[in-house]
């Protein structure tokens, strides 16, 4: 996949569609912090806060990449967990989509038969 080439206007829209599965997914990730204090006044819940965010700063960190040899991954695995759509993708070249289209769908075979 690292041969593609990507043009200043690819590299636009995909930076666009990266930041805004960034962004839906840390804000996500703020409204589970948020409901996890507001569920439960314990003290000890501060620590569960703790291991939720180590563990989702992990997932985040390893998912992340924006490399361009890796991201028709990315955006394939963002397509399936439903951070952006291919919408978000639109003004990518053809070999990209096309690429990342078959990858959606293989993941997702993947998935049905798990």
């Amino acid at each position: 996949m690292n041969n593609l080439e990507w043009s200043k206007a690819e590299k636009q829209v995909a930076r666009r569609a990266y930041d805004l599965a960034y962004e839906k997914e840390c804000r996500a990730i703020r409204a589970k912090v948020e409901q996890m204090l507001e569920a439960d006044d314990n003290i000890r819940q501060i620590w569960r806060i703790h291991d939720y965010l180590s563990k989702e700063r992990r997932e985040t960190d390893r998912k992340y990449d924006y490399r361009y040899s890796v991201l028709i991954f990315v955006f394939a695995k963002l397509i399936n967990e439903g951070w952006i759509t291919e919408a978000d993708l639109s003004g990518l070249g053809a070999d990209k989509t096309q690429r990342i289209k078959a990858l959606v769908g293989f993941e997702h075979e993947d998935e049905v038969n798990s």
